[in-house]
């Protein structure tokens, strides 16, 4: 398993991101969660399998057709257990 925190720099805050990302991440079998940050970014815990990790990150770059997205920043987590992907309160 492998898991990581991602953050999301651009517009991604009222453009359906996170339901997106939600829909995206249940759809590879990627669990977790997403969450707005009061900076304007959008944060992302994804776990799971390392190529389906990836792929999510690769569709995060993409983002929701509505969204733009400037910058991601990534980085290792410690694997936690996580039931299914949700969306959690802005920090």
């Amino acid at each position: 398993m492998n898991a990581r925190t991602i953050r999301i720099e651009g517009m991604v805050q009222g453009v359906c991101f996170r339901d997106w990302a939600v829909d995206t991440a249940r759809g590879l079998g990627v669990t977790g969660w997403v969450r707005n940050r009061r900076d304007g970014s959008v944060e992302v815990l994804a776990v799971g399998e390392a190529g389906l990790v990836d792929r999510f990150i690769d569709r995060l770059r993409e983002g929701s057709p509505p969204s733009r997205v400037d910058r991601l920043f990534i980085e290792e987590t410690e694997v936690a257990a996580v039931d299914g992907f949700t969306r959690r309160p802005t920090a």
